[in-house]
């Protein structure tokens, strides 16, 4: 390369004497600094992880890219961050710590290649908060980089006698080894669901993060393997042409994503994750954005909303096929990691199966997937994944049963305590009251395995991407910032309308101010460390649960 390269400053920063010593160092790592002063230096940021099934395979796809890297005339340096994973901390005390790790993950990864001299960087992930704090990173470092995804996985219904063409565990409910096996990854990759990690794998390919088509190749299909070499390849190419990511996460690409969520009926951390997205990269993004994508078909009918799989999405030609389907809708002249507009993706893009992608006027519901409340019960608002809520409950009411904790929900839950039509209020469990805003999969799952269909639940918490039914979260204020659900009492009638995006609770002011003159927070333990300065320092889940 005859540009200029940030690491450059290896060999010839104005120190001769440190000149010498690193390039002593680089040798003992196996580096030559004579090769480096004409190949760019790639840092790959590897989030593999033995314990993550959707991580498990990330080492080999960081050793494709790796290939791909040396081939195309650049040096690799890989590192790892930390890959929680959301299922294994469900429903105890380590889900307080998983949406903590997004910001921690976007930490790592900014802070180490800005204290060594990389000149582009390859990020490798999967999952639920890995994929976000990945693409935060991008954000803040605006170098070239680009993005490649582990992909889905199988889950073993798949596999299974019996299964009717879904994968839905909602389809199964009534039949346990079936429905347990909708719950069973039969494969490296992420959950075969629309959850968040597939979400944010799927809004990689409409930001222009990733090798086209390259996102929702499942991790264990060896075309994954080819497309790894090729984003090694790409990065090099990238920081050639000097194309920094400050040219991808622009406004109008950050509102192509918000549209093609709620066409793809994503994940409710949606809008969480987003928003912290693009606070990083400088972008406003509220809730009065996703709002105003309200009338985005439902275009993909994929569990928990629907029967299908990631993998029927990508065996239909995948996210390009989604992006030409709901074009109208979109910016198309933003940039890409190849270089050309997002256009040029779609214009190469071909549609497999109508039924699984169908065109806008076929779309699986008329509204979008997400849906945003306001009400006296949330005036800063909240959100309900509409796309997964039955017709029937789609305006709702019931009185209130209320809880300060998952544990005692679920006890209530299990033992046959709540009543089809009640309201369960879990509260406290925002990003400052648990703190950490846990997901509530443990919670919901209960609720529709004991078939409580025309029960909701309500919380300042969080869901899995899983979720499905009239399950409202994100609840701002919070309880522990003085929100109203820290007042609901047992009995009070609470009304959901998603239509009307209004959630309310009938209790009049009046007894509201005397409720509030002897409201007392509830202020939960949290071992000394990282999570009491979290608590100190978050802010709203309406505001992306960023850190100040």
């Amino acid at each position: 390369m005859s540009k200029k390269k940030r690491s450059d400053i290896i060999s010839s920063s104005p120190s001769p004497v440190m000149n010498i010593f690193r390039g002593g160092l680089l040798h003992g790592a196996g580096y030559n600094s004579e090769s480096l002063k004409k190949r760019p230096l790639i840092a790959i940021a590897n989030s593999h992880t033995d314990l993550t099934t959707g991580h498990s395979h990330l080492a080999m796809l960081a050793a494709k890219v790796k290939e791909g890297i040396i081939a195309a005339g650049g040096e690799a340096a890989e590192f790892n961050v930390p890959a929680p994973c959301d299922g294994i901390a469900m429903a105890h005390d380590g889900m307080r710590y998983v949406l903590a790790q997004r910001d921690l993950i976007a930490d790592i990864v900014e802070t180490h290649v800005r204290s060594q001299p990389y000149d582009g960087v390859v990020m490798i992930a999967s999952c639920d908060k890995i994929n976000p704090g990945m693409m935060m990173a991008m954000a803040r470092l605006d170098l070239p980089a680009i993005y490649l995804s582990g992909g889905p996985g199988q889950m073993d219904i798949r596999n299974t006698a019996g299964q009717r063409g879904s994968i839905d565990h909602g389809d199964y409910r009534n039949e346990p080894e079936l429905f347990a096996k909708t719950a069973t990854c039969s494969t490296c990759g992420a959950c075969e669901i629309m959850g968040t990690a597939n979400t944010f794998q799927c809004l990689a390919e409409v930001i222009g993060l990733c090798i086209p088509g390259s996102a929702n190749i499942p991790g264990w299909h060896s075309d994954k393997l080819q497309a790894a070499r090729l984003t090694g390849e790409r990065i090099v190419g990238m920081v050639d042409e000097e194309l920094n990511a400050g040219q991808l996460f622009t406004p109008a690409a950050i509102q192509n994503a918000v549209k093609t969520a709620m066409a793809i009926g994503g994940s409710t951390n949606t809008l969480l994750h987003l928003p912290a997205i693009a606070h990083d990269a400088g972008v406003e993004l509220t809730m009065d954005d996703f709002d105003a994508a309200r009338d985005i078909p439902t275009l993909l009918a994929i569990s928990p909303n629907g029967p299908w799989g990631i993998q029927d999405m990508w065996a239909a030609g995948g996210m390009p096929a989604v992006l030409k389907q709901i074009r109208p809708h979109l910016d198309t002249t933003c940039m890409t990691v190849m270089g050309e507009p997002l256009e040029a993706v779609i214009e190469h893009a071909v549609i497999s199966n109508l039924e699984v992608i169908p065109p806008l006027d076929k779309a699986f519901r008329p509204g979008a997937g997400i849906a945003i409340l306001k009400g006296n019960l949330a005036p800063d608002s909240c959100v309900i994944k509409a796309a997964g809520v039955h017709e029937s409950m789609q305006q709702c009411s019931g009185p209130a049963r209320c809880f300060n904790s998952e544990e005692e929900a679920l006890a209530a839950i299990n033992s046959d305590q709540i009543l089809q039509g009640e309201v369960v209020v879990l509260r406290y469990q925002g990003p400052k009251g648990s703190p950490g805003m846990p997901e509530m999969l443990g919670a919901t799952m209960a609720l529709k395995s004991k078939g409580l269909d025309r029960t909701a639940l309500i919380t300042d918490g969080r869901f899995s991407g899983a979720t499905s039914g009239p399950c409202v979260g994100h609840i701002c204020p919070e309880a522990s910032d003085g929100g109203l659900i820290g007042l609901i009492h047992d009995g009070d009638i609470i009304e959901i309308d998603i239509p009307n995006r209004n959630i309310h609770l009938a209790v009049n002011e009046e007894e509201l101010g005397l409720r509030r003159k002897t409201w007392q927070p509830v202020e939960k333990a949290v071992p000394a460390g990282y999570m009491r300065r979290y608590r100190k320092h978050v802010r709203p889940a309406c505001e992306g649960a960023i850190l100040d």
